[in-house]
């Protein structure tokens, strides 16, 4: 190998960990609601639910327990490097409610922390109850969807 050999080579060593670093974006999976501020900020309480579809789109699951209620779910996976496991690094639903002439009487963006289920556009966690579990229960199954990657 002659000199200008080992020198190519010895650059290419010296950038790969920095190729390495630029992949990070790659190593990010966004599953399901992405949420657009600008979008989200144009539902507003007493809106029509054909206004919401047509600002948001079609909900990821809706409910009818004690009411109607439509929820968007997203979920942010980062994996730190190509071969280390991926993780949570954020997830939401965002939760709009209805009364039965189809308005809307509730908006609440809900969020795991520090395992507990909190509303972030008031920060109080959700108490026990229906309402509770069914969030718990989305949260858990969007968390079981992990693909690898």
């Amino acid at each position: 190998m002659g000199g200008g050999s080992i020198l190519v080579l010895a650059a290419a060593l010296a950038l790969a960990p920095l190729s390495a670093c630029s992949m990070m974006d790659d190593n990010v999976v966004h599953r399901g609601y992405i949420f657009d501020e600008q979008n989200v900020s144009q539902v507003r309480v007493g809106a029509a639910a054909e206004q919401v579809l047509i600002v948001l789109g079609s909900p990821s699951t809706t409910s009818t327990v004690g009411g109607d209620a439509w929820y968007y779910i997203s979920q942010r996976v980062e994996r730190p490097a190509p071969f280390l496991p991926s993780h949570i690094a954020d997830q939401h639903v965002y939760a709009v409610y209805f009364d039965k002439q189809k308005k809307v009487t509730r908006i609440a963006n809900y969020g795991l922390e520090d395992g507990k289920v909190v509303d972030f556009s008031s920060r109080t966690t959700v108490t026990g109850g229906g309402e509770n579990r069914l969030l718990q229960q989305l949260m858990k199954q969007v968390g079981n969807f992990q693909m690898k990657f």
